[in-house]
């Protein structure tokens, strides 16, 4: 039997583990960190964009970089034409789709028993493209269960149209509104209710395991 409580359990914990070594000034918050790498890139703005959303689409790593709300404040706050947001959307697009990549390719590598694919539920994808973190994750969960590679490149197809409307967003809106939903608290919460979830769908399927034994 396999569980699925392990991920949403590793996820908590390195969530916590950051928000410790912030807490107690061993590392710097990532958003600090994020303002130091923009000093050294301003020259690279589409490269520095792209670096910024990859960063926060790899699974784990993304917990500590608040990368998506700050590629989009820097974009915002560059007043960009409709042409500019064009090529700024393909670039965030592209870094998402490699991290997705990552996360697929490592889920792959690190499932320990050969499994048969299971059917990709669009519904599933779309829920987790909700936030990048939890995109991070679905991805490499699917490779995790040998889901095929056509996954990333739907998820791909979808972030198009998903970043112009986060670009389009934040612009109308204030940058607080999508500053919380890169709150560790926030963050935290959904991570608990997916490990709850979990723990809840591995305690059905051992009972009903158990069952078919007796």
């Amino acid at each position: 039997m396999q569980f699925r409580f392990w991920l949403p359990l590793s996820a908590l914990c390195v969530l916590g583990l950051f928000s410790g070594l912030i807490e107690f000034n061993v590392i710097p918050p990532g958003l600090e960190l994020l303002e130091r790498v923009k000093s050294s890139f301003d020259d690279y703005f589409y490269f520095l964009i792209a670096f910024i959303i990859l960063l926060e689409s790899i699974v784990y790593i993304g917990f500590y970089f608040p990368g998506q709300f700050f590629a989009v404040v820097l974009v915002v706050m560059a007043k960009p034409q409709w042409q500019d947001i064009v090529y700024l959307t393909i670039a965030m697009v592209l870094a998402a789709t490699l991290g997705s990549a990552i996360n697929y390719t490592m889920g792959r590598c690190f499932s320990e028993q050969p499994q048969q694919a299971s059917k990709l539920r669009i519904k599933s994808l779309l829920l987790a493209m909700i936030h990048i973190n939890s995109l991070a994750f679905f991805m490499f969960y699917q490779g995790a269960n040998k889901q095929k590679a056509r996954v990333v490149l739907l998820a791909a197809g979808l972030n198009l149209p998903y970043y112009l409307l986060l670009i389009f967003a934040t612009s109308l809106l204030s940058e607080q509104v999508l500053m919380l939903a890169e709150n560790t608290w926030l963050l935290a919460g959904f991570v608990a209710i997916w490990l709850a979830i979990t723990v809840f769908m591995d305690i059905s399927q051992y009972r009903k395991l158990k069952l078919k034994q007796n």
